[in-house]
């Protein structure tokens, strides 16, 4: 909602942008101090005794962002990257057999990385060579790789085995199950350019974290707003969305009403007008210690593929530290989460949690995924879905792009947007 805001005042619309917290973000805030997340999780306060309870900056939905994403295009497009400060995050990781291994994201790489054999490195080595020289557009580059074979027929014809399979779909190619198998194998061309050419940027991974935590995303985002005449009030509940004749014409607090013809929200602030699709349970982990098994990384991204582990989707695992100025020195914050699939969800996080050492406080939460019944346009209410269990932001940036598309009934143009002004911001 923030993004959209700071979207949709650059392109002209009058926005009044409400929140019944006292903080931006909604779900996915960054709290502050530390006895904030006591609180919120409904423990008791524990005051210092994690260093500075103000050096604190705890993400209740952490994410990362791809360098080359769209998050990076639209941040670069708005020019919020003037408000945050970006680090690259130090590895990508992936599991395999009980152990996690380097996701090996370019030729050399491949051929130095212990989670292939040789003969299964060439062939590996030739798939990215192919899948960075494809272009849709131009058959000559197509090497027989028609764009409507199917993703398993194109791993088939490079002859790479399941393992490779797995972890080029869940960690490269950010997939969240196997469903993306049996569908064209353009999407996945796709998806493992985005990542190479995100890691081409700065080297050690694709990701970007920003200092201070998530919560300064929409904070900047607030701020583009504000500066194009965006009106905001925090800490202001909301009673009801005024309907006459089937479509939006303001939104109540109970006493004054603020005339509109278009309201976004996200499924809180509608909850008559969504559905469940699923749950989502994840595990915020302080730590006194890095991730023992990543040659003490300060930031690190795990995917669990759900093959490894007998699930129908992905477990991700990812942690940041006083680096990100969002803990306090000499300790570090994991996140662990996953989509729910039994009666025990906790449980389910297990093969994750294993795999940071022992855990100084976890809080646990379980919520609904939820996404609105209808796309809006008759009602001119346009609701947001929740945010899903992966530990990136390219899903959430699909949602924000359709929710452009549906209110203004415009694709958000992000093409003209250079790489050199991306490779500025985060430096």
């Amino acid at each position: 909602e923030c993004i959209l805001s700071g979207m949709l005042s650059v392109s002209g619309k009058k926005v009044l942008h409400i929140d019944k917290n006292t903080y931006y973000g909604g779900e996915s805030a960054s709290l502050t101090p530390l006895d904030q997340v006591f609180q919120h999780f409904g423990k008791p306060p524990v005051g210092d005794k994690y260093g500075r309870g103000r050096d604190w900056n705890v993400d209740l939905i952490p994410k990362f962002l791809m360098a080359n994403g769209q998050l990076v295009k639209l941040l670069i497009h708005t020019g919020v990257t003037r408000y945050l400060e970006f680090k690259s995050v130090e590895g990508s990781y992936v599991y395999k057999g009980g152990k996690i291994f380097k996701v090996p994201a370019d030729e050399k790489e491949a051929l130095q990385s212990s989670l292939m054999g040789i003969f299964e490195k060439r062939r590996f080595k030739n798939f990215l060579q192919h899948v960075q020289d494809y272009d849709v557009n131009d058959p000559k580059t197509w090497k027989g790789v028609e764009p409507t074979m199917t993703a398993k027929s194109l791993y088939e014809k490079f002859g790479l085995d399941a393992n490779t399979q797995d972890f080029t779909g869940h960690a490269l190619a950010l997939y969240r199950n196997d469903n993306y198998m049996n569908e064209p194998c353009v999407d996945l061309i796709k998806r493992c350019r985005l990542y190479s050419d995100s890691l081409a940027r700065y080297g050690k991974s694709p990701y970007l974290y920003p200092l201070y935590g998530l919560g300064e995303l929409p904070q900047g985002f607030a701020r583009l707003s504000a500066i194009y005449g965006g009106t905001y009030m925090l800490d202001k509940p909301i009673e009801s969305i005024v309907m006459e004749d089937g479509h939006v014409v303001g939104v109540s607090d109970g006493k004054d009403t603020a005339k509109c013809g278009i309201v976004v929200c996200d499924p809180s602030y509608a909850p008559d007008r969504c559905k469940t699709v699923g749950q989502v349970v994840r595990a915020i982990c302080i730590l006194d210690h890095p991730i023992e098994s990543v040659k003490d990384a300060q930031s690190v991204q795990i995917i669990i593929p759900q093959n490894q582990v007998n699930r129908n989707d992905d477990i991700y695992v990812c942690m940041v530290s006083s680096a990100h100025n969002v803990c306090a020195k000499n300790y570090y914050l994991a996140m662990v989460a996953t989509t729910v699939e039994t009666n025990d969800p906790e449980a389910e996080l297990q093969p994750g949690l294993d795999l940071l050492g022992p855990i100084a406080e976890k809080f646990v939460s379980i919520v609904d995924l939820l996404e609105p019944v209808d796309d809006g346009k008759e009602s001119k209410i346009f609701i947001s879905k929740s945010y899903d269990a992966t530990s990136h932001f390219e899903t959430t940036c699909d949602d924000v792009l359709n929710l452009f598309e549906r209110i203004t009934g415009q694709p958000f143009d992000t093409s003209n947007i250079k790489h050199t002004d991306i490779e500025a911001a985060s430096e």
